[in-house]
């Protein structure tokens, strides 16, 4: 594919995402979206010429110009969207299909200091919300959407929609997922602790006044 077809590309997937686009002038010069995905083109092309620390440089100028982050030596597809970019981080290993959308804060990171396949493999038309963490050398499928905020740990099927911390599966092939979690009242486990606690306490307070009770009437 042609360098000026791919950025044809890039800028058609703007106004098929985004209904506040009005002109291609605006697009070009104001969607920093854009801006980091064109220096991350030119600094993966350095990448893989074995021009390292210009690729890097690249990336780290991309990063504060935008405020997004992406590894040179990751591999993006055409019709990337990211709006609102603001903290969008992509690893090294990272491998992203055609027209995806990321939304602000989104982090495809790796988990540890493992070799090698360490961060996400993410399908055609995969939609990331806000705030979501996808972490480790597993796969996003194709047409699926991960909620705001998740943390996906895990593999997921392709045509699913995933949400929560950690991330399951609530809607598969247009079907809702049973599952005994009610994602929306998540489990509190500080509250769940303190509930204990004051249980504990409670207990032993009945106790200490039985106790009481019973050195009293010894007296007596």
């Amino acid at each position: 594919m042609s360098v000026w077809k791919t950025l044809k590309e890039d800028i058609q997937a703007v106004f098929d995402r985004d209904p506040a686009a009005r002109s291609t002038l605006e697009v070009v010069f104001t969607y920093s979206g854009l801006h980091a995905i064109w220096l991350h083109r030119l600094a993966h092309a350095l990448y893989k010429r074995k021009f390292y620390f210009l690729a890097r440089f690249i990336s780290q100028f991309n990063r504060f110009l935008t405020g997004i982050e992406i590894h040179p030596g990751a591999k993006i597809g055409k019709g990337l969207f990211i709006d609102h970019g603001m903290g969008v981080v992509i690893g090294e290993t990272c491998e992203i299909g055609d027209y995806v959308t990321i939304y602000q804060g989104v982090t495809l990171g790796g988990t540890g200091k493992e070799k090698g396949k360490r961060h996400p493999t993410i399908e055609d038309h995969v939609l990331i919300s806000s705030g979501a963490k996808v972490l480790g050398a597993i796969t996003i499928g194709h047409h699926s959407k991960v909620g705001a905020g998740s943390v996906v740990l895990k593999d997921v099927p392709p045509n699913s929609t995933v949400v929560g911390i950690p991330g399951r599966v609530v809607v598969q092939d247009g079907e809702r997922v049973p599952h005994d979690l009610d994602h929306v009242n998540l489990p509190d486990p500080v509250a769940d602790m303190l509930r204990r606690m004051e249980q504990e306490i409670n207990k032993l307070k009945k106790e200490v006044e039985e106790l009481k009770k019973g050195k009293d009437a010894h007296v007596h």
